[in-house]
């Protein structure tokens, strides 16, 4: 099989050749640029002056191509360009985003959301939704030389082509009015959080649609995705999930699903009571299925929900890949390819972006064994 074929067949939860691996081919299975330099080094790659980022604020990586291909992954990153006025920079360590969102730079080079538009806001209300000077979807400059990019990845190699499609409504929705006020919301102030959801999706369902449209079937899955998961569970009740979020889930899968595009969601966390609702919505595959967290055990999940559902990640970055030794990763890499490959539907890689306290001979020993294994 081509590398495109193996992703095919995987999302269609169909068995292809081997195991499918990632590593790079989204923006929440990549590594840092910290973790990338290591990598490097450790395989004898020749340095680059900087690699090129994937994000600023997570400070990742686009890996690069010897990687993948040392790996023999199979899928290549495709991200839309940036508007014309896409940040702004307010200090040496801080800047604010197209939505309005200030990101400050702590413990080296992350950075983290630290004010937002309607934060301070006591009682907002949809009016406010309606006076925020929002983004335009259809800013030319994101969507200059895209498609010739998307056809360029597809000639090389014919690697499957992921997009990662800009963040979910609860992510967006939380940096501009933050965490605690956000949750509050739901309950407080449910119209104030109806008009933003929908406000973000309906240009973010433009912003897609143009995008693929751009790309002219060249891509072959798009990720996007929310964290409404914590370690021990959903991050709100179910049934506040499917009133306010899930129906905005569905509008904008549907809106992929016209221009025929599997689509992957991410979230962390136990995300394990919402999964069934998640499936409703009409994704194809569930990202990065953090299996430290409560209910997230592959061999049930593979039982309860493989027939509708493929699963990108698991493997297990919170003490394996960190801090376990090479034999512990491989032996992890067997237990989550025998729960979750068999009759196809898997994509391995590690449960989200590989920070730089993973040692490189942690992620060497992951695409090993699954090359050893995974057949």
């Amino acid at each position: 099989m081509t590398h495109r074929q193996r992703i095919r067949t995987a999302l269609a939860r169909r068995q292809p050749d081997r195991v499918p691996l990632d590593l790079g081919g989204t923006g929440c299975s990549t590594m840092t640029t910290g973790a990338h330099s290591k990598l490097r080094v450790h395989l004898g790659i020749p340095a680059e002056p900087a690699a090129p980022l994937f994000s600023r604020r997570g400070s990742t990586a686009i890996v690069d191509r010897a990687i993948v291909e040392r790996f023999q992954c199979d899928v290549l990153p495709l991200v839309p360009g940036a508007p014309a006025k896409a940040e702004r920079d307010v200090s040496e360590i801080a800047f604010v985003d197209e939505f309005g969102v200030t990101w400050q730079r702590h413990s080296g080079t992350h950075y983290i959301n630290v004010n937002g538009p309607f934060q301070k806001l006591d009682e907002p209300v949809p009016a406010d939704v309606d006076r925020f000077a929002w983004p335009d979807p259809l800013d030319p400059a994101r969507y200059t030389g895209l498609g010739e990019r998307a056809r360029a990845l597809r000639e090389q190699a014919d690697y499957a082509v992921a997009l990662t499609a800009w963040l979910g409504p609860v992510h967006l929705s939380q940096f501009m009015r933050g965490y605690v006020e956000w949750l509050e919301d739901l309950l407080a102030r449910p119209s104030f959080v109806e008009a933003l959801l929908d406000r973000f999706v309906s240009l973010w369902i433009v912003a897609m649609d143009r995008i693929l449209a751009e790309c002219q079937g060249e891509v072959d899955a798009v990720l996007f995705g929310d964290d409404i998961g914590t370690q021990n569970g959903p991050l709100f009740r179910p049934e506040l999930y499917r009133r306010f979020v899930k129906p905005h889930h569905k509008r904008m899968v549907e809106a992929l699903k016209r221009r025929g595009v599997p689509v992957i969601y991410h979230s962390c966390g136990s995300v394990a009571a919402l999964i069934k609702d998640l499936i409703d919505t009409g994704i194809d595959a569930l990202n990065p299925v953090q299996v430290a967290a409560a209910g997230m055990d592959t061999a049930w999940l593979k039982t309860e929900f493989g027939r509708d559902l493929a699963f990108w990640g698991a493997i297990d970055t919170q003490r394996v890949l960190s801090r376990g030794t090479p034999a512990e990763v491989r032996d992890e890499v067997h237990r989550r390819i025998d729960d979750l490959a068999e009759t196809g539907g898997y994509v391995l890689c590690g449960v989200h972006n590989i920070q730089a306290e993973v040692p490189p001979e942690n992620v060497v020993a992951m695409y090993e064994a699954a090359l050893e294994y995974g057949h």
